[in-house]
């Protein structure tokens, strides 16, 4: 048994598989220690003007239900993140980046809107 272990190390493709191996099972090992849960992340709580913003978007036709995260710098917002879970589309995510553009007076470009995990 030794004897083809030492055999198999002195190859340097099984080496390298090996540690690869190795890698990977730490990588996951770290992961379930430290990675979050999704009820850990689901617990943080809107703030009033995301609450007030994803009101006014969930109104917008084929949205559906809508939640959205706003940056603030200096009490005023920056940026925008909003997740529907509504059918995708072009015209769908155009209306509610211009919507929540208008509502929180910021560039387009600094709305990200994406479809909710389902």
């Amino acid at each position: 048994m030794k004897d083809a272990l030492r055999k198999l190390f002195k190859n340097r493709t099984a080496r390298i598989l090996a540690v690869a191996a190795a890698a990977l099972l730490l990588l996951l090992l770290c992961r379930a220690v430290f990675g979050a849960t999704k009820a850990q992340d689901a617990s943080v709580a809107q703030t009033a003007a995301e609450a007030r913003l994803s009101s006014i978007l969930s109104q917008i036709d084929g949205a559906g239900t809508v939640r959205a995260a706003i940056a603030e710098e200096s009490g005023k917002p920056v940026s925008a993140v909003v997740f529907f879970d509504g059918p995708d589309g072009v015209l769908i995510r155009l209306r509610l980046t211009q919507a929540a553009a208008a509502a929180l007076n910021i560039a387009e470009n600094r709305v990200l809107v994406c479809p909710a995990e389902k």
